[in-house]
């Protein structure tokens, strides 16, 4: 039998079919492609390491990497070398080998050598390398530079008196032949902070939530060792610290060296202070008209305390003792800084006096007095 002869065009078609079939084929039966090179598992290089010396002590903190270089996940902890460079030609010394987690957050506090806690100050360089199973590592992380030598001396004698208007610190001032320093305030709060604001207390004008904890630099100056710390809230415990900070020049740059840090000390901010005391008392005798009688206006100067109330009145005949003084304002505060006195009688003299009172009730002092005589009929 004869199969009957294919146009060059059918044949083909037939070819490119059959090429198609065979591809499917091929790629389906599971052929591995190009090889890829073995996983080294290098732990990821360490990029944000800081370093903080307070005293002989000096802080590293540093993010753990979650995945090795391969970008496949870390298990397990993870071998963390740390070690410091005080010049290129001594090279790294090694300090200390710790065991992290991936993904954490690492810290070591290295107490310094004496070698290292004397003499003119240098700069000191720290490291961390991650080691893998095998000992090798992606190479190390950023230098985090502080200052070795000698540091400025301790903070004695930190006392705090509570004020008006803030927290004054007070602290032994530094012996006559030592060169003044800065001297850092450490403030924490203690007290717990306050609750998140609400939505209708949100926008621009809400007050801002207190930081847990804020620092105060005083420069050195004629008021050797006292501070006023003028950012305290009423109601609000805290904490203090201080500690002197020596700037020094290195290589063209400025750097700071601090000594360790106080004991701390504790204090509760209660206002227990009365405004200031009124000033600028004036009065103004009225002889009455259209069947209004006699008067005394009074007018003052006004308290700008944030927590003032209002004004309190006293009133006396002139010739009378002090201790005929009387109140002559309602129960409630008087709120602007002016009275009308018309419970007084033609030919009589009367002397005035105001007193300002806070929002806890603490009242100032009187104010200096001031007389005025009603005209007669």
């Amino acid at each position: 039998m004869k199969y009957p002869q294919r146009s060059g065009r059918a044949r083909r078609a037939a070819l490119a079919f059959v090429l198609m079939f065979s591809g499917v084929a091929l790629a389906g039966c599971g052929m591995p492609g190009a090889p890829l090179p073995p996983s080294l598992q290098l732990p990821g290089r360490v990029g944000d390491l800081s370093a903080v010396r307070t005293g002989n002590q000096v802080v590293l903190s540093w993010s753990m990497p979650k995945r090795d270089t391969d970008k496949v996940p870390l298990k397990g902890n993870v071998a963390v070398r740390i070690c410091r460079d005080e010049s290129v030609a001594a090279g790294c010394s090694a300090v200390a080998t710790l065991q992290v987690a991936p993904d954490a957050d690492g810290a070591f506090t290295d107490t310094l050598p004496p070698a290292l806690a004397e003499g003119a100050p240098r700069v000191l360089i720290y490291f961390v390398e991650l080691d893998n199973r095998k000992g090798r590592t992606a190479g190390l992380s950023n230098g985090a530079q502080v200052l070795a030598g000698e540091a400025p001396a301790a903070v004695d004698g930190l006392a705090a008196e509570m004020r008006r208007d803030g927290v004054l610190l007070r602290w032994a001032p530094e012996p006559p032949d030592t060169a003044p320093v800065a001297v850092q305030l450490v403030r924490k709060l203690v007290s717990p902070p306050a609750p998140a604001p609400s939505r209708s207390t949100e926008g621009p004008l809400a007050p801002r939530p207190e930081p847990l904890e804020r620092t105060l630099l005083v420069e050195p100056g004629p008021q050797l060792g006292r501070a006023l710390d003028s950012s305290i809230q009423f109601g609000e415990t805290y904490e203090y610290r201080a500690q002197r900070v020596a700037r020094v020049t290195v290589n063209g740059e400025t750097l700071e060296l601090a000594g360790p840090l106080s004991g701390a000390v504790r204090i509760a901010a209660v206002n227990v202070f009365p405004p200031a005391v009124p000033r600028g008392l004036a009065a103004v005798a009225t002889a009455g008209a259209e069947g209004a009688g006699p008067a005394i206006d009074l007018n003052w100067q006004p308290g700008t305390e944030a927590d003032l109330a209002g004004y309190v009145v006293y009133r006396r005949e002139a010739g009378k003792p002090e201790s005929n003084w009387q109140r002559i304002s309602p129960a409630q505060p008087v709120a602007a800084p002016y009275y009308h006195d018309a419970n007084v009688q033609s030919g009589h003299t009367y002397m005035y006096a105001v007193g300002a009172v806070d929002q806890q009730g603490h009242e100032s002092a009187r104010s200096a007095e001031t007389e005025e005589t009603v005209p007669g009929p």
